[in-house]
């Protein structure tokens, strides 16, 4: 009785698992076709550094021994996204991705994605030693369309595919201003979305679920407002636009929402004691609004 029980629960493949075999198919399809990594050495060693840092931090800080789909992703993520000679920053930038989530926490969130931290730093703090993936997968059509084709049902049934076609959708508009702002053509501007870099920001990075606020709607609106600073950015000459818009935006929309549940369950439990004590009810304009 119980393995039949336990069979279809196979089946369904345990959501944590969906991410992890879609940017497994991303880094076999780019290699294997092409090769777009500097080496699978490097990425290897990304991936297991930051599967070790997990472990430990995990094991020092949390008392018990985390499930690893996202250090797994963390890590594959660094072997595929940035680009130096050197072994040292592909398991650096791992152990700062995995290092931030125990770290950078407030109101017992932590703050920003894993692997956008490690490699908005890496790009910011060693631009000589380290750059990030940009054409070594080309602008090929049919490898875009099958990566985000697979990646639109997993995204789809994990219940996040609206953030990606949120900023997608606001890229392909600002491109447009970015094209009359700067007389280049309106293709040129929506190229960079056919390229690995941005199937995973897009996939991986933006829907994190535990770097996002809740709600679609506010999902939507930070997804958008992540597309506007990539757009000023991209406008003032900052080449690692994407990286450095989600590193600036995500995480003071995430603190935004926190302070401001924190602050709503305080006035509910003031009203709460109030009630007990007998007293009148405290009326508060904001309450009241909201």
């Amino acid at each position: 009785m119980s393995d039949t029980v336990r069979w279809p629960r196979w089946l369904t493949f345990d959501n944590r698992f969906l991410a992890p075999a879609l940017i497994t198919c991303i880094l076999l399809g780019g290699q294997l076709v092409f090769g777009f990594l500097e080496s699978w050495s490097r990425t290897l060693l990304a991936i297991g550094a930051s599967i070790a840092c997990e472990l430990i931090l995990g094991r020092l800080i949390m008392g018990r021994f985390p499930h690893l789909a996202s250090a797994y992703i963390s890590g594959i993520s660094v072997g595929i996204l940035i680009r130096s000679p050197f072994f040292w920053p592909y398991a650096l930038c791992a152990i700062l991705s995995i290092t931030s989530k125990y770290v950078l926490r407030w109101r017992e969130r932590h703050l920003w994605n894993p692997s956008n931290f490690g490699v908005s730093a890496m790009l910011f703090l060693y631009p000589a030693a380290v750059a990030s993936l940009s054409i070594q997968w080309g602008n090929f059509v049919w490898p875009m369309l099958v990566v985000w084709c697979l990646g639109s049902i997993i995204i789809w049934r994990l219940q996040r595919f609206h953030i990606c076609l949120t900023y997608v959708t606001s890229f392909v508009l600002l491109a447009g201003v970015r094209s009359l702002l700067t007389d280049s053509p309106f293709l040129a501007n929506v190229a960079p979305l056919t390229g690995p870099m941005y199937q995973l920001f897009v996939f991986f990075m933006i829907t994190d679920p535990r770097t996002t606020v809740s709600g679609k709607w506010a999902q939507c609106l930070v997804a958008a407002l992540v597309a506007v600073a990539e757009m000023l950015l991209r406008l003032a000459g900052v080449i690692h636009a994407p990286y450095y818009a989600l590193f600036l935006v995500g995480p003071t929309a995430l603190a935004v929402e926190l302070a401001w549940k924190q602050r709503r369950r305080a006035l509910a439990d003031r009203e709460a004691k109030h009630e007990q004590a007998g007293e009148p009810r405290l009326v508060n304009t904001e309450t009241v609004a909201s």
